[in-house]
């Protein structure tokens, strides 16, 4: 006798938890070839809320760990990516419809790169922070710090190494990430949260969202706690220029909509965007 399959149900990833979509809403997703995949859940306004108010829980005792501690943490994640090596592979080629060798070097690259970054954890301070000379008889030091929450509009181009090339910078530095996935291609980051959930990252420190960025997006954008935007996965110019018009509603960083080549060497500028510095002022001799 033949078995059923045992199908999965894709949910929301909020506070450490899988939710439903408080709307109740699913879309189809589809391969590469138009093909049905699987329903993903649609999130609502109120799920978007939810998420702002896990990230904003997590956020002091993330950003309070040593930074040394948050790169073991995303190395963690790393090693648990690479166990999963096999179901990130078969997403990839469902998305992207990629051959399975092709497939697999994209995961091997997003691995490499979300290790890279772990690596920074504990030397962007000193690459960031300064000593700065001054005519007086002060100590004048300057650090960066986490910006808080940030909304990341995940690129819908490459669905495994583009997210993981825009998530990574914003958790490493202490930041807590809502995240709004390609809707086209969702399921490598479906995937990822499951990996999340089971990983060493606390509970709200990212939060996934399956939906539509034009719905999700200018909501989060004038949310009055969400500190930091990040517009990457923004291809409509409109859609992009009323974002950030939102986000000024209490001075957002706003990392604006860009067409990056994901197979190029990372930099900094995608954790710098996300650094508040604090500059303090201190009497030589007390």
């Amino acid at each position: 006798m033949s078995r059923l399959d045992v199908r999965k149900t894709y949910k929301l990833y909020i506070g450490g938890s899988f939710p439903r979509s408080e709307s109740g809403h699913t879309y189809a997703v589809t391969d590469a070839k138009g093909g049905f995949l699987a329903n993903a859940a649609k999130a609502s306004r109120k799920d978007a809320r939810d998420a702002v108010v896990a990230a904003r829980k997590a956020f002091g005792g993330w950003a309070g760990r040593t930074p040394y501690n948050r790169g073991q943490v995303l190395y963690r994640v790393a090693e648990m990516i690479e166990g999963r090596h096999d179901q990130f592979t078969a997403d990839v080629v469902a998305a992207e419809g990629l051959t399975r060798t092709q497939a697999a070097k994209v995961v091997d690259a997003a691995i490499d790169r979300w290790v890279w970054y772990a690596g920074w954890a504990d030397k962007l301070a000193q690459v960031t922070g300064n000593a700065n000379q001054v005519a007086g008889p002060y100590f004048n030091l300057s650090s960066p710090e986490p910006t808080g929450v940030v909304a990341v509009m995940a690129p819908a181009d490459d669905s495994l190494l583009g997210l993981v090339s825009v998530l990574a910078p914003v958790i490493v530095s202490g930041n807590t990430a809502v995240v709004v996935t390609s809707y086209e291609r969702p399921l490598a980051a479906i995937t990822l949260s499951e990996v999340l959930a089971t990983s060493d990252v606390p509970g709200g420190v990212v939060n996934i969202l399956t939906g539509d960025a034009s719905e999700l997006g200018p909501w989060l954008a004038a949310h009055l706690d969400v500190n930091a935007l990040d517009l990457t996965g923004v291809v409509d110019r409109d859609l992009g220029a009323s974002l950030e018009a939102e986000a000024a509603i209490n001075l957002k960083r706003v990392l604006r909509p860009s067409t990056p080549d994901w197979t190029a060497e990372p930099s900094l500028a995608r954790m710098t965007a996300f650094l508040e510095t604090k500059t303090v002022w201190h009497p030589v001799g007390v």
